[in-house]
Order: C-alpha cells, then structure tokens, then sequence
C-alpha cells in the first residue's frame, strides 16, 4: 500500500475517536478475561450497526445490495 497524497491546498488529518468510559470498560474486562484464561472472549455485536447492515436504504448502513 501507498500512501495518500494531499490535493495542493488541501490538508488531510486523521485523529483517533475518544473512547467513551463503556468502551474502555469493555475493553479492560477483555483484557483482562484473555490474561486469565488465554481465551479470546466473545463479544456482542452493537445492535445498531447490523441493523444498520441489514436495511440498505438506512442512511447509516453501508448500502449493501
């Protein structure tokens, strides 16, 4: 893979998305489980985005056809 280049005038910036206090409760409770067991744990899916997935015309979903 390459890398992007930036249209002249244009400038491009990438941050990461915060993590709200569920998501890094969520993520401390899998860590922790893997360092425990050695197993990965599994984990739900959101709601929201397979629904999203499942209605092509939502304007959330991806527009699977």
């Amino acid at each position: 893979m390459g890398y992007v280049n930036e249209p002249d005038g244009v400038d491009l910036y990438v941050d990461p998305k915060p993590l709200t206090d569920k998501d890094k409760r969520e993520i401390s409770e899998v860590i922790a489980y893997y360092k425990s067991t050695g197993r990965k744990k599994k984990i739900a899916a959101h709601k929201q985005s397979i629904a999203s997935l499942k209605n092509p015309t939502s304007k959330e979903g991806v527009g699977l056809k």
